[in-house]
């Protein structure tokens, strides 16, 4: 299994690097919205600063959801998944696979990107590195949840604000604990508590995704 496991990952890499736009988009979408945040409202310190938390957060979590569009389309069409899902191979772990190797070309570049578009919105510098750590564990989290969602609607074309209305409710203990680690740190309060319980969504989310993301690509294969 482990052999396969890593056949995954290099084969979900390989695919994923050709696509570069679909990489690049979302990164585009984060930045752009938090560039364009300040001259819709005002680029005073005094205002952005405190909003600053929730429109990272917010922006982070919308860019993530475009990514996942079409995430599993792909390999339905060119009859990879229904391979996968015959091979009798266990079905979570390669899915797990793919999820980890879209996760860091496609998360990893927002969470390295946000702390310079957090000086744009004047964010106080002892909230940099809880605005990295929050978007770390969050963004993994969120990729996991919304994945559900991209299997269930992967034979339904495009889907994206489907997969909106699927998984936005389960976004909001994330966003909520996210933006309430940062503002503990830039209020000078510890900041731990909340991404203990990020933490905890995570591995909670990593636990459980795999197999319902298996379930539901099951269904959309034989609802074909």
């Amino acid at each position: 299994m482990g052999a396969v496991f890593s056949a995954a990952v290099k084969r979900e890499w390989r695919l994923q690097v050709r696509r570069k736009g679909d990489l690049i988009n979302p990164l585009v979408f984060f930045a752009l919205v938090v560039v364009l945040f300040p001259l819709g409202i005002s680029p005073t310190a005094e205002i952005l600063a405190p909003v600053a938390p929730g429109v990272l957060w917010v922006a982070a979590l919308l860019a993530v959801l475009m990514s996942l569009d079409g995430l599993f389309r792909p390999d339905l069409q060119d009859g990879s998944l229904e391979q996968l899902l015959v091979s009798g191979y266990p079905v979570a772990p390669l899915v797990l696979a793919k999820l980890g190797v879209h996760w860091l070309l496609s998360s990893l570049p927002l969470v390295l990107l946000s702390p310079f578009l957090g000086v744009m919105l004047y964010l106080p510098w002892q909230g940099h590195g809880v605005l990295m750590l929050s978007l770390l564990l969050g963004s993994l989290a969120l990729t996991l949840v919304g994945s559900i969602g991209a299997a269930l609607t992967t034979g339904v074309g495009k889907s994206g604000v489907l997969i909106t209305l699927l998984v936005l409710p389960f976004y909001m203990p994330v966003l909520i604990f996210g933006t309430g680690a940062m503002q503990a740190a830039i209020g000078g309060h510890p900041a731990g508590a909340h991404l203990a319980l990020l933490a905890a969504l995570t591995l909670l989310a990593l636990a459980l995704a795999p197999w319902a993301i298996a379930a539901a690509l099951r269904i959309a294969v034989s609802g074909e």
